[in-house]
């Protein structure tokens, strides 16, 4: 398991890259180009538009996001963040066409390729993979996640890094010692992935349970902390 995350290999920041939208799906390598750069009357129809999208996202709540694609030890993964901070990790078993489609649907139609961003997650994580980070200081938009869901991934951060608890012990910490399944619902489907540590919570009989990137994934993470903090103790 190498310890960087590389940054991507397709430049992110090209200023005429075209957004994406629920009805415009991503192509993971599709390059975005314009046929033309636009006349003068298109520069102000475009302007205009702009504004027009600036206040109808104002109006409405809806947010621009900012993503791009980076290698990691885990396989590829998408970040991707709003004006309010970090809003998505996902692996790429789960599809990033099917990722970006629902960004557009629950946080905001336009989604733009974009590393500048997502820098300081993607330095972060870097920090992570090689064992110089054991927990993440990052400003969270949390929007995909329910009341309930969003309690438990409050919690999660404080979890040991290099530890492991249970669905229960999460459960019982937070009052609802009745709601395990809740638990595993919440880590389930936790947006942050890595970020929001819920590779750490295990069944209770010790099994590892699910996980968003793959069991694979969550046997390497939690090898690769324990590796870390023995070798810091020692």
């Amino acid at each position: 398991m190498t310890n960087t995350v590389s940054s991507p290999r397709v430049p992110d920041t090209a200023p005429t890259e075209a957004p994406f939208t629920a009805d415009a799906p991503f192509t993971a390598d599709a390059p975005f180009t314009f046929g033309h750069a636009p006349l003068p009357e298109e520069a102000d129809v475009l302007a205009r538009l702009s504004v027009a999208l600036r206040e109808h996202a104002r109006d409405t709540g809806a947010r621009d996001v900012a993503y791009s694609v980076v290698d990691s030890p885990l396989g590829r993964l998408l970040l991707a963040a709003t004006e309010v901070g970090l809003v998505r990790v996902a692996f790429e078993r789960e599809g990033f066409d099917g990722v970006l489609e629902h960004l557009a649907e629950r946080v905001g139609a336009r989604i733009f390729r974009d590393a500048d961003p997502v820098s300081h997650a993607l330095h972060e994580l870097n920090e992570y993979f090689a064992g110089e980070r054991r927990s993440f200081d990052l400003t969270l938009d949390r929007r995909l996640t329910t009341p309930f869901r969003g309690e438990v991934q409050r919690y999660l951060p404080s979890i040991e890094y290099g530890q492991t608890v249970s669905y229960r012990d999460v459960a019982e910490a937070l009052g609802r010692p009745r709601a395990m399944r809740a638990v595993g619902t919440a880590c389930a489907t936790n947006p942050l992935p890595i970020v929001v540590p819920c590779h750490r919570v295990l069944r209770t009989d010790g099994q590892l349970g699910g996980y968003i990137g793959g069991l694979e994934a969550k046997r390497a993470l939690l090898s690769a902390e324990r590796r870390h903090s023995a070798g810091h103790r020692g």
